[in-house]
């Protein structure tokens, strides 16, 4: 079952194409890697999709709400509010630096926003937090702040709160980068549980063993566009494309 659907998604900075026509799927339960240089349009992708930036052109459905679309005239029209905030629900993003309120406990950072968002009674949200503290190996964190935390273990806060909201679908964006390669593996390993789980989750990182690992599927992308996608064996074991190649071999 297709949860999320992009068609020729475009997007521009101050007239500089940032995404070039970028379209892709991703089913339910499924894994999906994306990985490429700096500046390739991995970050901007998941941004778009999570409304943190506005497209240019393109459509992006999720779980059979059409979020935006455009004409070919280039008109771009977003859904009303009460769609977007439906499309928003189902999509949960995990920062590369954290994100979290440095003035609230750590139970505080998962309660907060399924009060807010969810509107659940301080009572559930607490009980849902301390459930995911107790997954996420934090079960006596829950009275610290963010800054007596290791950057591993604010990462591991910042999942736990965007699973508080129930996401159908779970957003990383470059989820180890801010952190020394001593802390990445427990995040790694976090990622991991969660795919064995069946989560669904788009997953963009620099780790490409990790990447290999973990996906049913990865996409390369390059300056704007994907430039190939395939199974981890096929991508990793038998790239087609000469620049997929080429930054493969980085890795090798």
């Amino acid at each position: 079952m297709e949860i999320i659907t992009i068609d020729n998604l475009q997007k521009s900075f101050d007239g500089l194409g940032v995404l070039k026509g970028i379209s892709f799927t991703l089913n339910e339960g499924e894994v999906l890697s994306i990985i490429g240089p700096s500046g390739s349009g991995k970050s901007t992708l998941l941004r778009c999709l999570t409304q943190l930036e506005p497209v240019n052109g393109g459509t992006i459905n999720v779980c059979g709400q059409t979020m935006v679309s455009s004409t070919k005239e280039g008109v771009v029209s977003y859904a009303d509010k009460q769609t977007l905030r439906s499309v928003r629900l189902n999509l949960g993003l995990v920062f590369q630096n954290f994100n979290l309120f440095p003035h609230m406990s750590v139970l505080r950072n998962i309660t907060e926003p399924q009060m807010h968002v969810l509107k659940r009674s301080k009572q559930e949200a607490e009980k849902v937090g301390r459930e995911l503290l107790k997954k996420m190996g934090l079960e006596e964190k829950e009275k610290a702040y963010p800054d007596q935390l290791s950057g591993g273990q604010q990462q591991r806060v910042s999942i736990a709160r965007a699973l508080a909201l129930n996401p159908t679908v779970l957003c990383f964006d470059e989820p180890t980068s801010a952190l020394d390669p001593e802390l990445t593996g427990e995040i790694l390993r976090v990622i991991k549980d969660l795919a064995k789980e069946k989560m669904t989750m788009i997953v963009v990182t620099h780790e490409m063993a990790f990447a290999r690992d973990i996906s049913d599927r990865i996409i390369f992308m390059d300056d704007g566009l994907i430039v190939e996608e395939g199974t981890p064996e096929a991508l990793f074991g038998n790239p087609q494309n000469p620049r997929t190649q080429k930054f493969l071999n980085r890795y090798e």
